[in-house]
């Protein structure tokens, strides 16, 4: 079985890799041939016996008498017949093992019922042979198969019966009897040893399975870190295939890095600088998983993610639940950072971050043996432009995104950057925090109606023209208060 696989594997080009990789399969396939051998051997044993058992009563009835010396043909065919169809049918098993094995079984039964009337249906020796014949059916497996058996037998009985015309139930000497006792109690003795082999095998094939599973399992555990969670599952649940393709999709970027990470690196030991990162990295990615974003990747301090691949709750809700990510890992540094101060890094680090919203090329890009799942277009372009022009501790969004998460996020307009590689300007909005979570402390109003448009920013407004601002919004609300509409 060995030199097989070996062979085959030389002449498709495989290299050790691939003879590993296909390792499992090959186990899989000798273990099956194994059973495949210990149930061709149980059914050759158990046919060998009923056929000896055959011979023996019929022997034993032509030298009593009973019947014509003639069936000692049938006698050298019973003693050749099992070891004759083992061998001439070894091929078509390979080929065709359960119509084969039905054939035999179907002739067996026909046989059966053939010998037990020229016998004379003597009554204990037919009830054994029945007994070995039909756990043979029964062994089978199936109802429908066990219902054909029993035809096939009672045909071959029915028709012994048209060619022998004074047929007569005889009475068999002693010596019959304790023959078919005898090959019956080997039958049953061989069945049962071969049951516990099948038992045995069974048990050791199931103990190999467990292990080979939590290998697998193990391997596949430490895989899924080198991949994003969602990424991963949709690979082993059957949803995606490992092949280079790709498709066009409406995607929120975001990228973020830590400002002043570069300086903070040249201070630091690599050990202090890699538990930092490290750390960093990890609480980051806690809150991108709760948020249900994909991590494309890290780049040194930097993060990669998306929301709308490979599941989406639909663009407004995927970049609302990318902002609510960005606002979290904000909020969070703050806890980190006193982490940071308890360990000795005086130096305050912060995070500035970049989202856009737009269409990009999503999928595997790579080559056959080696795949990223990643995203390409000038869309992921603008949110790390974004991104580099944020202020620590500041999340900008492009207009895509704004115009998706407004109704929810309060964003300030920041006018335009030049951003390399676009022709045009890029408006900016800078986050500033869920409205439901303003409160009291809400610096920022605004109202948008038909006919009347008003936003306004405590924070911005100078106090020379407090007064002025007054003016016009009692300017408003007289002249809002005498027209009549």
């Amino acid at each position: 079985m060995a030199t097989r696989p070996a062979k085959r594997q030389q002449q498709n080009g495989k290299t050790p890799s691939a003879k590993s990789r296909n390792h499992s399969a090959t186990q899989e396939l000798e273990l099956f041939d194994d059973f495949t051998v210990l149930s061709i051997s149980a059914e050759f044993n158990s046919r060998s016996i009923i056929y000896l058992t055959l011979a023996g009563t019929l022997v034993s009835s032509i030298t009593y008498g009973g019947i014509s010396q003639f069936y000692s043909l049938v006698v050298a065919f019973c003693l050749a017949y099992p070891t004759l169809v083992r061998f001439a049918s070894l091929r078509l098993r390979r080929r065709y093992p359960k119509q084969v094995g039905y054939t035999l079984i179907l002739f067996d039964a026909f046989f059966i019922g053939t010998v037990l009337v020229v016998m004379g249906l003597p009554i204990i020796p037919t009830i054994f042979i029945l007994i070995m014949a039909n756990a043979s059916f029964i062994a089978m497996g199936q109802a429908l198969a066990y219902m054909l058996c029993l035809s096939f037998m009672s045909a071959g009985a029915f028709l012994m019966f048209y060619f022998i015309p004074n047929f007569q139930i005889t009475e068999p000497p002693l010596l019959t009897s304790l023959i078919a006792a005898f090959g019956t109690g080997l039958y049953v003795a061989i069945t049962a040893f071969y049951t516990n082999q099948s038992a045995r095998r069974l048990k050791a094939a199931r103990l190999e399975m467990y292990k080979q599973n939590e290998k697998y399992r193990s391997l596949s555990r430490k895989l899924s870190k080198y991949l994003s969670p969602q990424v991963w599952e949709n690979i082993f649940s059957g949803k995606q295939d490992v092949k280079l393709e790709t498709k066009r999709k409406r995607l929120v970027i975001f990228f973020s890095d830590i400002k002043g990470f570069s300086e903070l690196s040249e201070q630091m030991e690599s050990e202090s600088l890699t538990a930092l990162i490290n750390t960093y990295l990890t609480e980051m990615s806690k809150i991108v998983m709760k948020h249900g974003g994909t991590i494309d990747k890290f780049i040194g301090d930097a993060i990669m993610v998306f929301f709308g691949d490979p599941e989406t709750k639909g663009v407004k809700q995927d970049a609302e639940a990318c902002v609510a990510m960005a606002i979290e890992m904000r909020k969070h540094m703050k806890v980190l950072r006193q982490r940071w101060r308890a360990q000795g890094i005086q130096q305050p680090l912060e995070i500035r971050m970049g989202i856009n919203t737009g269409y990009c090329t999503v999928g595997n890009f790579g080559a056959e043996t080696r795949m990223d799942y990643t995203l390409l277009g000038k869309e992921v372009n603008l949110a790390s432009r974004l991104e580099s022009s944020a202020e620590p501790s500041e999340i900008l969004v492009s207009y895509e995104t704004f115009s998706l998460i407004k109704d929810r996020i309060l964003c300030r307009e920041k006018g335009q950057i030049r951003a390399k590689g676009f022709s045009r300007p890029i408006p900016v909005y800078q986050v500033v925090d869920f409205r439901k979570d303003l409160g009291a402390r809400r610096s920022f109003t605004e109202l948008d109606l038909e006919g009347f448009s008003m936003s306004m920013d405590m924070e911005k407004i100078r106090q020379y023209d407090k007064d002025k601002i007054i003016d016009m919004i009692d300017k408003v609300k007289s002249t809002l208060t005498d027209k009549s509409i």
